[in-house]
């Protein structure tokens, strides 16, 4: 992970009689990181933050988190409290589902937190599953994440031993690797043993999920910051970010900058000092995408003018998503990289629907042909992107959509260079990452 600054504490807030205090400004999140990358054990995570049971709970934590404004930071940024709220008084005991699944290739906020801090993604998950009603919590994690699994086991048998979530029953389950398994649809069909593919929706998760249950599934991350409000309060978490997107997120932040990484930022913070944080840029570049391959392309010139926030990103059809922000190098061929990510999206379709199938790999082979210099593909793709928009049975193809879009106008110069002598200046290096055996050049 990325620098940690020193902490502070302020704004107390009082629980069943005990005051505890909350970091003042960052980090938050990640304020009891250990030096060496080690899991927190549970001795140390307790005297910082106490137990579930020292903390707002209940009803009375529901409306402290709405009351905080906080948005989901899986990538969809939805409402919170909206999601607690449709499972509470459910006709039904609901379940819990912590999505620790991470599908997103330029992302690793999520296993960074699961590898070092699970005791805080577990008191969410209890808090959340204690607040709606729930006895059942899985944690799902990617099944290539070793490590991240292995800590969050040691943490369970801590809390084991000494008696804690003593009325929850709690399941590590290990999901496929794949870039939609983390959709939330495609989950709870994992979990009810099923292919890890998303769903036609109606019903949705909180209509019926895991063995028919209302269940509410919430990104790890998003766990880990209600257990935080749970301690300190909702006036606490918006003394970070702004009125209208409060608290703070964790970013992974790679390419052209020194010191990549995972690091905890303050929604509205000025991109330059995002970028100032990892120790600024290693040279020039020629793009750079937000939110992951779901995300959009922006040029660095308004990259740079703009504050970490979804309403003004808005304004460039660009939003955080799954906060990975990674700037491309222009000693790399763009096109290049563009045509290797759309062909590994089109190979991680579901393959239940015509926009995927067919749509996907349509644009994955003109993008290919752009990089080649072989014909001007650009208004068929402009064609095609139009075509698979919202048709989809899930969200892949409109991500994918947006990927290739936001492309074609930030990367024109290097793609007329493509067309008219075949490459460009740079070779294609792969600094866009991809999972292990996808990695084409």
């Amino acid at each position: 992970m990325g620098r940690r600054p020193s902490v502070s504490t302020a704004a107390a807030t009082q629980n069943h009689g005990i005051e505890r205090r909350g970091p003042a400004g960052l980090p938050r999140l990640l304020a009891s990181l250990r030096e060496d990358g080690r899991a927190e054990p549970l001795r140390s995570h307790v005297d910082r933050y106490g137990t579930v049971a020292d903390a707002i709970s209940g009803g009375a934590l529901v409306a402290e988190v709405e009351a905080s404004g906080l948005a989901g930071r899986g990538g969809a940024s939805f409402p919170t409290a909206v999601k607690l709220a449709s499972v509470v008084g459910a006709r039904r005991r609901p379940v819990v589902v912590a999505n620790g699944a991470e599908g997103e290739p330029a992302s690793g906020k999520d296993r960074a937190l699961l590898r070092t801090l699970p005791h805080l993604v577990l008191d969410g998950a209890v808090a959340v599953a204690d607040a709606v009603g729930a006895r059942d919590v899985f944690v799902t994690v990617d099944g290539r994440a070793a490590t991240e699994r292995a800590a969050l086991e040691v943490a369970l048998e801590e809390r084991r031993r000494n008696r804690l979530d003593a009325r929850m029953t709690i399941r590590i389950t290990r999901a496929p690797t794949g870039f939609v398994t983390g959709e939330e649809t495609a989950l709870i069909q994992f979990l009810n043993g099923g292919p890890a593919k998303p769903t036609f929706t109606p019903p949705r998760p909180f209509e019926r999920g895991v063995g028919g249950a209302p269940t509410l599934v919430q990104n790890v991350e998003t766990l880990a910051q209600l257990a935080l409000i749970s301690r300190f309060g909702s006036d606490w978490f918006r003394e970070v970010g702004t009125r209208d997107e409060p608290g703070s997120v964790l970013a992974t932040i790679s390419g052209a900058v020194h010191r990549p990484g995972v690091y905890e930022l303050a929604l509205g913070a000025p991109s330059t000092d995002v970028v100032a944080e990892t120790g600024g840029l290693t040279g020039r570049v020629s793009g750079v995408l937000i939110g992951g391959y779901f995300g959009s392309w922006v040029a660095p010139d308004d990259f740079f003018r703009l504050r970490l926030l979804d309403s003004e990103l808005a304004t460039h059809r660009a939003a955080l998503g799954a906060r990975a922000i990674l700037a491309l190098p222009d000693d790399t061929c763009a096109v290049g990289e563009l045509a290797r990510v759309t062909r590994y999206l089109a190979s991680e379709s579901a393959g239940q629907c015509g926009p995927c199938v067919h749509g996907l790999d349509a644009i994955a082979t003109a993008m290919e042909r752009l990089a080649s210099g072989a014909a001007d593909a650009r208004p068929q793709l402009e064609r095609w992107i139009e075509m698979v928009r919202g048709r989809g049975a899930c969200r892949h193809p409109d991500g994918a959509a947006g990927f290739v879009e936001s492309a074609l106008d930030v990367f024109a110069d290097e793609i007329d260079l493509h067309l008219r002598y075949g490459r460009c200046r740079a070779s294609t290096r792969g600094v866009l990452p991809l999972p292990t055996g996808n990695r084409k050049s």
